[in-house]
Protein backbone atom coordinates (compact mmCIF):
# COMPACT_ATOMS: atom_id res chain seq x y z
CA UNK A 1 0.00 0.00 0.00
CA UNK A 2 1.15 3.51 -0.76
CA UNK A 3 2.47 5.47 2.26
CA UNK A 4 0.77 8.69 1.14
CA UNK A 5 -2.60 6.96 0.80
CA UNK A 6 -2.23 5.39 4.25
CA UNK A 7 -1.34 8.78 5.74
CA UNK A 8 -4.37 10.38 4.07
CA UNK A 9 -6.65 7.62 5.39
CA UNK A 10 -5.38 8.16 8.96
CA UNK A 11 -5.93 11.92 8.66
CA UNK A 12 -9.52 11.38 7.51
CA UNK A 13 -10.16 9.09 10.49
CA UNK A 14 -8.66 11.69 12.82
CA UNK A 15 -10.88 14.47 11.44
CA UNK A 16 -13.92 12.20 11.59
CA UNK A 17 -13.32 11.44 15.27
CA UNK A 18 -12.80 15.15 16.07
CA UNK A 19 -16.01 16.06 14.23
CA UNK A 20 -17.94 13.35 16.08
CA UNK A 21 -16.63 14.58 19.45
CA UNK A 22 -17.65 18.16 18.60
CA UNK A 23 -21.15 17.12 17.52
CA UNK A 24 -21.71 15.09 20.69
CA UNK A 25 -20.33 17.79 23.00
CA UNK A 26 -22.50 20.55 21.50
CA UNK A 27 -25.65 18.45 21.46
CA UNK A 28 -25.51 17.85 25.21
CA UNK A 29 -26.71 20.94 27.13
CA UNK A 30 -25.00 21.33 30.45
CA UNK A 31 -27.34 22.24 33.35
CA UNK A 32 -25.18 25.26 34.14
CA UNK A 33 -25.85 26.64 30.67
CA UNK A 34 -29.60 26.44 31.24
CA UNK A 35 -29.55 28.65 34.36
CA UNK A 36 -31.30 32.02 34.11
CA UNK A 37 -29.50 34.78 36.01
CA UNK A 38 -30.31 38.45 36.51
CA UNK A 39 -28.66 41.28 38.40
CA UNK A 40 -31.03 42.93 40.87
CA UNK A 41 -29.83 45.77 43.10
CA UNK A 42 -26.23 44.56 42.90
CA UNK A 43 -27.13 40.93 43.66
CA UNK A 44 -26.94 38.09 41.16
CA UNK A 45 -30.14 36.03 41.35
CA UNK A 46 -30.18 32.75 39.40
CA UNK A 47 -33.08 30.35 38.88
CA UNK A 48 -31.50 26.90 39.33
CA UNK A 49 -34.65 24.83 38.84
CA UNK A 50 -38.28 25.72 38.33
CA UNK A 51 -41.55 23.83 37.89
CA UNK A 52 -44.95 25.42 37.29
CA UNK A 53 -47.97 24.05 39.13
CA UNK A 54 -50.51 22.47 36.78
CA UNK A 55 -53.41 23.11 39.14
CA UNK A 56 -52.42 26.61 40.32
CA UNK A 57 -50.80 28.22 37.29
CA UNK A 58 -49.71 31.23 39.37
CA UNK A 59 -47.46 29.06 41.58
CA UNK A 60 -43.92 27.94 40.84
CA UNK A 61 -41.70 25.51 42.74
CA UNK A 62 -38.22 26.89 42.36
CA UNK A 63 -34.72 26.76 43.71
CA UNK A 64 -32.69 29.94 43.35
CA UNK A 65 -29.26 31.21 44.28
CA UNK A 66 -28.53 34.72 45.47
CA UNK A 67 -24.89 35.74 45.03
CA UNK A 68 -23.95 32.08 44.64
CA UNK A 69 -25.76 30.89 47.80
CA UNK A 70 -28.29 28.19 46.87
CA UNK A 71 -31.73 28.00 48.49
CA UNK A 72 -33.87 24.88 48.86
CA UNK A 73 -36.95 24.44 46.68
CA UNK A 74 -39.69 26.86 47.76
CA UNK A 75 -43.16 27.63 46.40
CA UNK A 76 -43.50 31.11 44.88
CA UNK A 77 -47.11 32.35 44.71
CA UNK A 78 -47.30 35.09 42.06
CA UNK A 79 -50.96 35.87 42.75
CA UNK A 80 -50.50 36.44 46.50
CA UNK A 81 -46.91 37.77 46.13
CA UNK A 82 -45.41 35.46 48.77
CA UNK A 83 -43.18 32.42 49.02
CA UNK A 84 -43.90 29.33 51.04
CA UNK A 85 -40.87 27.70 52.62
CA UNK A 86 -40.50 23.98 53.29
CA UNK A 87 -41.57 24.43 56.93
CA UNK A 88 -44.78 26.17 55.64
CA UNK A 89 -43.56 29.65 56.68
CA UNK A 90 -45.10 32.38 54.50
CA UNK A 91 -42.74 35.20 53.52
CA UNK A 92 -44.05 38.17 51.46
CA UNK A 93 -42.05 39.26 48.43
CA UNK A 94 -39.84 42.29 48.85
CA UNK A 95 -38.84 44.65 46.07
CA UNK A 96 -36.28 43.04 43.73
CA UNK A 97 -36.54 39.68 45.52
CA UNK A 98 -36.17 36.32 43.76
CA UNK A 99 -39.97 35.97 43.90
CA UNK A 100 -40.45 39.23 42.01
CA UNK A 101 -37.92 38.06 39.44
CA UNK A 102 -39.61 34.66 38.96
CA UNK A 103 -43.07 36.19 38.58
CA UNK A 104 -41.95 38.99 36.22
CA UNK A 105 -39.86 36.62 34.11
CA UNK A 106 -42.78 34.29 33.41
CA UNK A 107 -45.52 36.91 32.91
CA UNK A 108 -47.33 36.48 29.62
Amino acid sequence: MDVAAECERLMMKKYGVILLILIVSFSWASPTWAIVCRNYEGHEICILSIKRSAKKYWEYQASVSVDGVKTPVEIYNCRGKFKLQKDRTVIPFTENSPGEMICSFFKG
